[in-house]
């Protein structure tokens, strides 16, 4: 079989290009449909050559493969700009393998236990704030809410002027256009706005973020602090193939679990608390499940959530190595695209697919390798099980107290795509009415 690659759209690259970056959810789709289960597409600056699985056996393919053969972080290099070299996200074989050892400890069972009841603590101050009978703009509470997690759980920032120095900044990463962050990865721009600016923010977010690194290796009390920041500082030097994190890795670890787990995180909680408001019997349920706790239901609802409005579109790799994958011959240097939002969407993966209906992920239904939202093999998201404790505890913070309504003449909430992430358009706008305790 002669090295070739799947057919696709005959437009301009740059044209592709542009139309994944800002219009993926209405691009993808049409496709699939035109070309089936697997198809390219040239999308500068993302990859030359991109081809996209969408099939549940392609894509386990891909995700079982060899990491020698499949380097995800060589497909990942457009976050470089902001997460660094040393991401976990951003490196491959050896060196990717000792940063996830080293991190991994951070996110276990034991450690997710012993945030949980912070997490509680601050969604409680967030959604106690809320006035009966308002209009909560949810995306922008949930930044402000997985914001504050984010610097006290896993940064542990505790001084009140670093929190009010650090965290306005942290929150300006995220508010980034996806055309903005492209221009991010040429450096003469960076003398131009609105590069200047971004490139400014993140100078002062890493003078902050050394200086709290610094501070926090010579705490006293550092063996008894449980804030991941903490736990990194204490990793490492066990064996020579693992020497600790060096302040430096410190950092992009910090920034990288700052945009895997903050923006993505408020974006689905977001589409939850919408679809709640406008699925008025599987919020029913979800109050009931609040009422008997029952945290396997909420959790199904933050899944679900997660599947109807994907917020990040695909998991990437690229081949070291010409390979033959989903039957198609494919050269080294190919970049292999698993579509998160395609499988999805696959009516053949999820009957009703437009339905939301977190019971199917209480049923049996979700079959392997259709649900992606933390990727897959070994690569699959370090902080998967943090995120969904972080959805399942501020739902039940949430829906103990309110119960939620879309307000009166909103418009149906469609998709953005903001930085890498899809965020609901409108904000996800809520009315809030107070629960009766009797």
């Amino acid at each position: 079989m002669t090295a070739a690659y799947p057919p696709g759209p005959p437009i301009p690259a740059f044209l592709q290009g542009i139309l994944y970056i800002r219009n993926r959810a209405q691009m993808l789709p049409p496709l699939r449909r035109r070309y089936g289960d697997v198809f390219s597409l040239r999308v500068p600056p993302f990859a030359r050559d991109l081809v996209v699985f969408t099939h549940p056996e392609h894509i386990k393919e891909i995700f079982a493969g060899d990491p020698r053969d499949l380097h995800a972080g060589e497909g990942n290099q457009i976050l470089g700009p902001v997460m660094g070299e040393h991401s976990v996200l951003l490196t491959d074989e050896a060196e990717h393998a000792r940063a996830r050892r080293l991190l991994i400890p951070a996110f276990n069972g034991a450690a997710l236990r012993g945030y949980r009841d912070l997490v509680a603590e601050i969604a409680a101050v967030e959604v106690d704030r809320w006035r009966p009978g308002s209009t909560v703009i949810t995306l922008d509470r949930m930044n402000a809410l997985t914001l504050e997690v984010i610097m006290r759980v896993v940064f542990g920032v505790t001084d009140e002027r670093t929190r009010a120095s650090l965290a306005p900044r942290l929150g300006r990463i995220v508010d980034v256009g996806p055309l903005q962050y492209l221009g991010l990865m040429k450096p003469a721009l960076q003398k131009f706005p609105p590069w200047k600016s971004f490139h400014d923010n993140m100078a002062a977010i890493d003078d902050l973020l050394y200086a709290e690194i610094a501070d926090r290796r010579t705490a006293p009390d550092l063996a008894e602090r449980t804030d991941v920041l903490s736990r990194l500082l204490q990793v490492g030097g066990d064996t020579e193939s693992d020497p600790p994190l060096t302040d430096p890795e410190l950092r992009d670890q910090l920034i990288t679990l700052l945009l895997a787990g903050h923006e993505t995180t408020a974006a689905a909680l977001s589409w939850a608390l919408h679809e709640l408001s406008v699925n008025p019997q599987v919020q029913r349920d979800a109050h009931e499940a609040v009422r008997i706790n029952d945290d396997k239901a909420l959790e199904a609802v933050v899944k679900e959530a997660m599947r109807l409005r994907t917020v990040i579109p695909g998991a990437v790799r690229k081949l070291t190595r010409e390979m033959t994958i989903g039957g198609w011959e494919l050269p080294a240097g190919t970049v292999v695209s698993c579509s998160i939002l395609l499988a999805h969407r696959s009516p053949a993966n999820y009957p009703d697919t437009w339905s939301f209906r977190p019971s199917r992920f209480l049923d049996g239904e979700v079959e392997p390798n259709t649900w992606l939202p933390f990727g897959g093999g070994v690569r699959r998201c370090i902080g998967a099980g943090f995120s969904l404790m972080e959805g399942t505890t501020v739902l039940r913070e949430i829906l103990s107290r309110y119960t939620l309504a879309a307000p009166e003449g909103a418009k149906s909430e469609r998709a953005r795509v903001r930085n890498i992430t899809t965020v609901p358009r409108e904000k996800a706008r809520i009315v809030v009415t107070p629960r009766s305790t009797s």
